[in-house]
Order: structure tokens, then sequence, then C-alpha cells
């Protein structure tokens, strides 16, 4: 596999394009895109998109200001703006993107990593906030594994 640091060009000061893809665009693809631009920013440009967009979850905003992370100016985008823009990277991050996008046409490399969907747990507000605060700690962890750059390049990674 691939080293990060040998794609990316840091006397060029380029960075790689990533786009975090799920169904409504409402808590998952945009934990990622805050988790990755927060973390590695300086490396990647970073978007996320929905399939069936709809709206930012409050929840998802507040798990991830609790972690430093503001997604409070963030807006649920559909894919289709980006169908005409190259990417490095397109992660799928519900298995419904996944089927609804197989093949992104400007992707270099795609990658699937599904996470459970906190918007559907049904119980008290705890309850709920609780299952968001499980999924961003679950993308933070898998953020932090894959795009470290330490970590195996996840551009050589089918």
């Amino acid at each position: 596999m691939m080293d990060l640091n040998l794609l990316f060009d840091s006397s060029a000061g380029q960075k790689r394009t990533v786009l975090f893809l799920c169904t409504h665009n409402s808590a998952r693809s945009q934990m990622a895109e805050g988790w990755l631009r927060h973390l590695y920013g300086e490396r990647y440009e970073v978007f996320s998109a929905g399939t069936q967009p709809t709206r930012v979850h409050p929840l998802a905003v507040q798990v991830m200001a609790e972690r430093g992370v503001d997604l409070s100016s963030h807006t649920s985008t559909s894919v289709e703006q980006y169908l005409d823009r190259n990417f490095d990277l397109v992660v799928t991050v519900c298995d419904h993107a996944r089927e609804a996008c197989p093949v992104f046409p400007g992707a270099r490399r795609t990658l699937h990593r599904s996470f459970p969907d906190p918007t559907q747990v049904q119980g008290s507000p705890q309850e709920q906030l609780q299952a968001f605060r499980q999924v961003r700690d679950q993308i933070y962890q898998w953020i932090l594994e894959t795009f470290h750059p330490a970590s195996p390049d996840p551009l050589s990674t089918v």
C-alpha cells in the first residue's frame, strides 16, 4: 500500500480531495467531513453529500461540538452537486449510499465503511444522544486509523 505522504505534495501545497456520501447527509457523512477537516484539514479538502439530502441533524452538531468540531454552518448537500467533479477518494459511510452510488464517475478511488445510523435510534432523548456519541466516536477512530499520515494510504485500497 502506498503511503499518503507520497500522494500529498506539500511543496506544491496540493490537498487530496475526499467526498463522504450517505443517504441524507445529516449525520454520518457530516461527522466524517468534520473529523477529517478538523484532524487533517491541512492535507485534505473535504466534502460530504447525500443521495437524498435533508438537513444536518441537530444532535450531530451537538455531539461534534462536544469534541470541539463545529458543524453549525454545514448544510445538507445533494451528491448531484458533485457529479461533474473529480475526487481522489469517495467514501460511502452507509450501505444505502453504496447501493445508490456503487460507482462514482469522478472518483480516483472509492472506499466503503458503513456506520450505524444514529437517526434511526428510537428511545429517550438521552438514548438518542448516546447513539450519536457512539457513532461520532466510531467515525473519529476510523478517521484516525485511515487518514493518519503513518497509516496505509486509503487511496491505494479498493
